[in-house]
């Protein structure tokens, strides 16, 4: 069991801090904040570097590399902000992912080489106004229309919405109930009688588009079927993947902000000192330093445990689970030890701590990740649902 990086790995990290210090990815990563406009010009700078589907397969223009290595990408980006690691994240361990494992060769061609390009990005509709963490009860319904099929519908909290030029959509075909009915779709961006809602504002992720998608009788081929109905388990293989891409995200955020706290505590003087002398800050500074490198172990692990494939559901929910809560408490651990710079909006911290809050909802709440690792370790599925008597 190795926990070193190999030279491969160490080189890509260099390269990515060396990078980020040209680029100045730390003032970047403020006027975003200030603008809410994502860093759209990065995606030719990452392509050129091959950080753009390096786990893609290498026939469609990807590096072949495994998941892992996108990890340590997007945590070294995501010190700085996740909106500049996010065009890693989604060309890597996202939605991508599915057309490259599931996808037939033509829906491949037209997405693959592009996403690696740095031309297009595929987005996942997943979530619905009443099918977040209960996903199996989606309703956007896929409906036979001759040779093709119709889909209506609404997906809601779409990060990418807007902006990406492809859609991964979660639907329903037809009537079938539960997950035996659900399957996915690819459509583009200008498909007709699909649109967009208004663009969300939160607290935190500023510059990362996100809106509802609305689909009116948009006709879909059936060549654009990626997973047809009763693959349920195999979209959520992927998503497996994903939630590493999540979970490192919050790596990368806690770093950036441990290093932000250690920095300031060498600086600033009471008492006639640097206060990294004084014993409570010190161990402040170890038990945040604890928790990153726990966390990082988890999603090392669901990351390197596939190999080339998906890691398993129970590593990557405990590793996103994990570092979800790992970098809310890491970051406001660093506020409190910077004060009154550590809430001001002039210093990175306060923004830090908003963007590592929103992980522990997208891409699964840590409650349902909870009840999934329960169900595996427990042996059995637990019906969240109350029967309709109940109701």
């Amino acid at each position: 069991m190795d926990f070193a990086l190999n030279e491969e790995e160490r080189a890509l990290v260099e390269t990515i801090r060396t990078m980020g210090q040209r680029e100045k990815f730390r003032e970047l990563a403020a006027r975003t904040e200030k603008t809410g406009e994502f860093p759209l010009h990065l995606m030719k700078k990452f392509a050129d570097l091959g950080l753009l589907g390096m786990t893609l397969s290498p026939e469609y223009g990807g590096g072949g590399q495994p998941g892992v290595t996108a990890v340590l990408a997007i945590e070294e980006l995501a010190k700085f902000s996740p909106m500049i690691a996010a065009p890693v994240f989604e060309s890597n361990l996202g939605p991508v992912r599915v057309i490259d494992a599931f996808g037939t060769d033509a829906q491949k061609r037209a997405v693959l080489p592009a996403v690696c390009r740095g031309e297009a990005s595929v987005s996942v509709g997943m979530t619905e106004p009443e099918a977040g963490s209960d996903l199996v009860s989606l309703r956007t319904k896929l409906t036979e229309d001759g040779d093709g099929f119709r889909l209506n519908g609404r997906k809601t909290f779409i990060s990418g919405g807007g902006e990406a030029s492809h859609y991964m959509v979660y639907c329903r075909f037809g009537d079938v109930p539960g997950y035996k009915g659900i399957g996915a779709v690819l459509l583009q961006k200008d498909a007709p009688g699909f649109t967009f809602g208004r663009q969300e504002e939160f607290m935190g992720l500023r510059g990362m588009p996100s809106c509802d998608l609305i689909f009116k009788d948009v006709g879909i081929p059936g060549e654009s079927v990626v997973l047809g109905a009763g693959r349920f388990a195999e979209l959520m293989t992927t998503f497996d993947l994903e939630r590493c891409g999540n979970a490192a995200m919050c790596l990368g955020i806690a770093g950036g902000a441990l290093e932000e706290a250690r920095a300031y505590t060498l600086e600033r003087q009471a008492f006639g000192r640097p206060i990294c002398e004084f014993q409570d800050v010190q161990f402040r500074i170890v038990d945040m330093a604890m928790k990153l490198d726990a966390a990082r172990l988890l999603v090392y692990r669901a990351a390197t445990g596939a190999g080339q494939g998906f890691p398993s559901m129970y590593e990557s929910s405990m590793g996103k689970c994990f570092a979800n809560e790992m970098a809310a408490e890491v970051t406001d651990g660093a506020m409190q030890i910077l004060g009154g710079y550590g809430y001001s909006k002039e210093f990175p911290l306060e923004r830090m701590h908003r963007d590592a809050l929103a992980w522990r909802v997208a891409g699964g709440t840590v409650q349902m990740l909870r009840i999934t690792m329960a169900s595996i370790l427990f042996g059995r599925r637990f019906n969240q649902k109350a029967p309709s008597s109940e109701r």
